[in-house]
């Protein structure tokens, strides 16, 4: 069978704080630019390779702070989106894309089925095989637990400015994004908006469904603007307001 990552590169999945037994459980799909040394560089140039078609800027810091706040377990991926979107299932063409956004991706384009069939195995399955694994672990000892997962969009996208700078998303389990959207019924710092600038009709609530609204647990998907998480302060003000609306949220 074809090999993806090499022994010294490291597991796909990181957990932190495993047994933190505070109400949420945080994941990070795209928390990492970094691409296994067999892919190279997909046949991308530098500044793409940094931009957010790679991963999503500010999104691994912001949940490791709420993870720190709330004594939160976080699952995160070591590898970059254009290796696997691990927030799309294996069918998915977004899995694995050839073209994002304005950039076509050669790497991809070039896959051979036993290429794809190692990205599914080395990166997917793991990944969501260690968020099964501290959702169990949870179960079993009897800790409530809500599912959110972090992500950060880009202000433009195909040349079109995004005014929303936090999205609150669901899939058909609204129970946790109704109670955060009242929460943040009053004014704020932020321009918060229910399934904005994404919503499940774009097939972004992959990891949700498969582990929130498949096991009855509350989950809710956060969407960040990335020009509002560019350094550690703006990263903390961003974390301490989606603290607060999850704490009134969760009751």
């Amino acid at each position: 069978m074809e090999k993806l990552l090499a022994a010294d590169e490291g597991e796909p999945a990181i957990v932190e704080n495993k047994e933190g037994r505070g109400p949420f459980v945080f994941v990070c799909e795209h928390a990492s630019a970094l691409l296994p040394v067999s892919l190279g560089t997909l046949g991308l140039n530098g500044e793409a390779l940094k931009s957010h078609i790679a991963w999503d800027p500010g999104a691994l810091a912001v949940s490791q702070i709420l993870s720190g706040h709330f004594d939160a377990p976080l699952v995160y991926q070591r590898y970059s989106r254009l290796a696997y979107d691990c927030n799309r299932p294996p069918e998915s063409p977004a899995a694995m894309p050839v073209k994002s956004e304005i950039y076509a991706v050669p790497g991809n384009a070039a896959m051979t089925p036993a290429n794809r069939d190692a990205r599914i195995k080395e990166i997917y399955e793991p990944f969501h095989a260690a968020i099964r694994e501290v959702l169990n672990e949870r179960r079993n000892a009897g800790v409530k637990t809500v599912l959110v997962t972090m992500h950060t969009f880009t202000p433009v996208y195909f040349g079109k400015k995004r005014d929303v700078e936090i999205g609150i998303l669901h899939d058909s389990d609204a129970r946790m994004a109704d109670a955060m959207i009242v929460a943040a019924s009053t004014d704020g710092p932020f321009d918060l908006r229910r399934n904005e600038p994404y919503g499940p009709q774009d097939g972004v609530t992959h990891t949700l469904k498969l582990h929130g609204v498949a096991n009855g647990l509350q989950n809710v998907m956060i969407e960040i603007r990335n020009d509002r998480v560019r350094d550690a302060t703006e990263q903390g003000v961003a974390a301490d307001y989606i603290a607060g609306l999850l704490l009134r949220a969760v009751g």
